[in-house]
């Protein structure tokens, strides 16, 4: 395994890559509603990306034909835009977005409610997004990687919820998924030792059911085995000597 640790200049360019992914998301938002369709908000999106002279990272990134992935309900990831999936009152909708600007990439996702949701799915949400901030607490030069993954799953758990454990979080730089793996689940080792400079894409994923999930026959799209309602919450964030800067925001 071979962890890169980014040297200052790379990470100014990753510090913009990520204000310009959360002015993206920030308009997407604005353009979720019910009678949308995921390929209109994909529209926004990659129109977004681009007037600021940067690349959709995940369009034609192992062949995915989307600029964004826009996953609905129980679907958990990789859902591909579609002119014929219309969102509806009381969806959720998780929008996975990446952004390449001078050859390096920011990652980060959220989920939202489509108009007015139940509170179950509402707090469902809010869970994910917390989980994220618990892992946060050991994000810190000389902590190791699997405090993070641990303090995820256990304030997910103790909230009644599951952790998706067949897909994981990754380290990000001039690659989208670059080494190490992140889950958001314990392990028995402790993992790496955290060290300033290393920038890592961290992303809860969480069912209200069981954690098992399958893919769909278009081979990217991946649902709850149980058809339950899943979130997801994602940051890249950088390592610093006495904490951690999320990248993936506004100033």
């Amino acid at each position: 395994m071979s962890v890169t640790i980014k040297s200052q200049r790379e990470i100014e360019i990753m510090r913009r890559a990520g204000e310009i992914l959360a002015i993206t998301h920030d308009e997407i938002a604005k353009a979720i509603k019910p009678g949308v369709s995921t390929k209109q908000i994909e529209r926004v999106a990659e129109e977004v990306i681009r007037s600021y002279k940067c690349t959709p990272s995940f369009k034609g990134l192992y062949d995915f034909p989307g600029a964004i992935c826009i996953s609905v309900n129980e679907e958990v990831v990789h859902g591909i835009p579609s002119k014929k999936r219309i969102l509806k009152e009381g969806d959720i909708v998780s929008i996975d977005a990446g952004v390449c600007y001078k050859g390096y990439h920011s990652d980060a996702a959220r989920t939202h409610g489509v108009g007015q949701i139940s509170d179950e799915a509402n707090r469902l949400i809010e869970v994910t997004k917390q989980s994220f901030f618990e892992g946060m607490k050991f994000a810190k030069e000389g902590n190791h990687l699997f405090d993070i993954s641990r303090a995820i799953q256990q304030y997910v758990e103790s909230n009644g919820f599951s952790v998706v454990r067949d897909l994981v979080g990754h380290g990000i730089g001039t690659e989208v998924h670059e080494d190490p793996q992140i889950p958001n689940f314990a392990e028995k080792a402790k993992g790496i030792k955290l060290k300033a400079g290393m920038t890592l894409a961290v992303e809860p994923m969480v069912n209200i059911g069981a954690y098992d999930v399958e893919w769909l026959e278009d081979e990217w799209t991946v649902v709850t085995k149980d058809h339950s309602l899943s979130a997801h919450y994602e940051n890249t964030i950088l390592i610093t000597e006495d904490g951690y800067e999320i990248l993936s925001c506004t100033k």
